[in-house]
């Protein structure tokens, strides 16, 4: 364990001082998310490591932010828990404060919640090197809260987050993924029947014609589902193997496609669940595409005009990023209204008023 808080204040205090942009990141998992930043000095936080509280009866874990996710999950599995919002890993030495810095969340997300549903308070030190405490150790204490809830997917715009209180779960007792043979239309239609009843649904995944759905929960609501789903029952390590390789896209179909298709985007279209169905023939340049979270989630390999390919999103209630941006020269999210962008620098001048925390990482010009 290491509490390097005050090396980051003189650290930051010394970039405030010189005017000096820092690039802020945990072991560098995610660097190809988001714009990427012009910066005079770098601020790592992996060595800023420990669990500073863990109560398993009251579901609450705190940690520093360099602490690797799979210590951590290690550290829950042993009482039978696990961070819910299955933070994806891309590399072993990812970090607690890359995953809330990205807020991104793995297969489960729209069945059991995302990164911002589960942070209960954040340290951080603002752009002037003060120390600033938000929220606390439980869902009842709301001060400050939203705050919290801000900074998470900030990508490390307003300040360094040092330290976090999660919300955690116990580990379902009882888990079964089906496999089903059915069509984009299909699938996402049996996917959204599915949730729409009382059914332990967990996670959704489509590709090639081939739909996996995973249910977990209590044995009795387990395997009540499984008998009256129907479907081939996958074996408990391919289900496990296929789960991991989603959230971490180590799946083929991230690897190969990046084989295949050298040069070209990874898209990420966040749809709502009854969006009309979108093939992948629908945007220039993609073959094929990856369905997640009963529609919600729509993976694509393209050199698609950005234009082209937000104005589909738009046009289907939703919103496309260059999720993968090592290949491209634009930007990662779509540039937000005049007036959003406006909340955006009023809230970029409170927290780091010389601008000096990733600079144009989030948005070009913030």
């Amino acid at each position: 364990m290491a509490d390097l808080t005050n090396d980051f204040v003189a650290q930051i205090r010394d970039a405030a001082a010189a005017n000096c942009a820092l690039n802020i990141e945990g072991a560098g998992s995610k660097r190809w998310y988001g714009n990427p930043v012009v910066a005079q000095r770098s601020l790592a936080t992996t060595g800023h490591t420990g669990i500073i509280d863990y109560d398993p009866a009251e579901l609450v874990l705190t940690a520093r932010a360099g602490m690797t996710l799979a210590e951590i999950e290690a550290t829950l599995a042993e009482r039978g828990q696990m961070l819910p919002f299955e933070p994806p890993r891309y590399a072993p030495e990812s970090t607690l404060g890359g995953a809330i810095a990205t807020a991104l969340s793995g297969p489960g997300r729209p069945f059991v919640g995302g990164v911002r549903d589960f942070v209960l308070g954040l340290h951080i030190i603002d752009g002037k090197g003060d120390v600033l405490k938000f929220g606390g150790q439980v869902m009842k204490n709301v001060a400050g809260y939203d705050v919290s809830r801000l900074m998470t997917g900030a990508l490390g715009t307003l300040g360094l987050i040092t330290q976090v209180s999660l919300k955690v779960l116990p580990v379902a007792p009882a888990r079964a993924t089906l496999r089903f043979e059915l069509s984009e239309a299909e699938a996402i239609r049996h996917v959204n029947e599915c949730a729409g009843k009382p059914l332990p649904l967990t996670a959704s995944a489509w590709e090639a014609d081939v739909l996996y759905i995973r249910l977990s929960g209590a044995r009795a609501a387990v395997d009540s589902a499984v008998k009256s789903l129907g479907g081939h029952q996958v074996c408990a390590t391919e289900a496990d193997t296929l789960w991991a390789s989603l959230r971490d896209q180590t799946h083929a179909y991230f690897c190969d496609a990046h084989e295949m298709n050298a040069g070209q985007t990874l898209w990420r279209l966040s749809l709502p669940a009854i969006a009309p169905t979108v093939t992948a023939a629908q945007v220039s340049g993609a073959d094929r595409q990856l369905i997640e979270w009963g529609g919600g989630q729509r993976w694509l390999w393209s050199n698609a005009d950005a234009d082209n390919m937000r104005t589909i999103a738009r046009t289907l209630g939703g919103h496309a990023v260059r999720f993968n941006n090592q290949h491209g020269d634009g930007e990662t999210f779509a540039q937000p209204s005049a007036a959003l962008m406006a909340i955006h620098r009023r809230l970029k001048h409170t927290f780091d008023p010389h601008g000096i925390f990733n600079p144009g990482r989030l948005y070009l010009g913030l």
